[in-house]
């Protein structure tokens, strides 16, 4: 098995919204804000190699939408995914899964493409997508917080195409993504997000999804004011860090613009970042 990170590019978020109830004052330390109190983030995803398998874990925010919502986000950078794949090899027609975490558009966005015709069209025409059945309701009936998350063009086509599936949590993993160890599953930051866990070099990997959005979330209150469940958020993330910490996994961050992975470790003030690297260092 070979993994790979892949830089999507980067969007900016408001820093408040990114860190919740915590005060600026302390997570302006971690993420410094522009004068519009937005943040710089990545949409980092993952690519896993193994056999004839070749899975895609989330894939950005896509480039199909107009330049009013590209403005609300500043998007940015020089990363794409389509400029990752093609420096591993590959194209998206080589993709053999897509597993998407959850459905905000900025983790799925990459999903379907605009065609010239003005048509939408699944990217990965030779891949099965993947979701969950319980998450596929909350996204195409969301709820008025979520609505703005949740875009039709990134989502219907995908289940008009007839080249999607859905993962039974109770079920295990399903063998064509048999490269995960195992699936999380997590209802705090929205209904039934997914978090795989993979065995690399006698490690641990996790992909952390919104679950861990960066380094700088790692102590508990620091919760997104996204979040639909934040009691939860605080409970799953505990659960799963504690593991972490035991079990000296990998943390890969997809939205952490200058840190790719890290461990954590045990401290007398709770879970606490231990190291930080580059996947490639492993």
């Amino acid at each position: 098995m070979t993994i790979h990170p892949l830089d999507t590019g980067l969007f900016k978020l408001d820093g408040g919204a990114m860190f919740g109830v915590v005060p600026k004052s302390m997570w302006q330390k971690l993420n410094p804000p522009d004068a519009n109190n937005m943040c710089t983030w990545a949409m980092r995803c993952l690519l896993v190699e193994d056999g004839d398998r070749l899975v895609l874990v989330d894939n950005g925010i896509g480039d199909k939408q107009d330049e009013k919502f590209r403005g609300h986000f500043y998007l940015h950078g020089e990363g794409s995914l389509e400029k990752s794949l093609r420096q591993l090899g590959y194209t998206s027609s080589d993709i053999t899964d897509v597993f998407l975490t959850h459905l905000h558009f900025d983790h799925c966005g990459g999903s379907v493409i605009r065609t010239a015709e003005n048509k939408l069209e699944v990217a990965f025409r030779n891949a099965t997508y993947w979701s969950n059945e319980a998450h596929w309701e909350w996204a195409v009936h969301p709820n008025a917080r979520e609505k703005a998350s949740f875009l039709t063009e990134n989502i219907l086509p995908i289940q008009e195409s007839g080249q999607l599936k859905f993962i039974q949590p109770r079920s295990g993993v399903p063998e064509p993504l048999s490269v995960f160890r195992e699936i999380i599953f997590a209802d705090g930051h929205t209904e039934k997000m997914m978090v795989p866990l993979l065995k690399y070099k006698g490690r641990t990997v996790a992909f952390m999804a919104d679950l861990l959005p960066s380094a700088g979330h790692i102590p508990l209150p620091y919760v997104m004011a996204y979040d639909v469940r934040p009691l939860l958020t605080l409970d799953e993330k505990e659960r799963v860090l504690r593991r972490a910490a035991d079990e000296n996994w990998v943390l890969v961050l997809e939205h952490d613009a200058t840190v790719e992975c890290c461990t954590v470790q045990h401290t007398d003030k709770g879970i606490r970042l231990a190291e930080t690297f580059r996947f490639a260092d492993l």
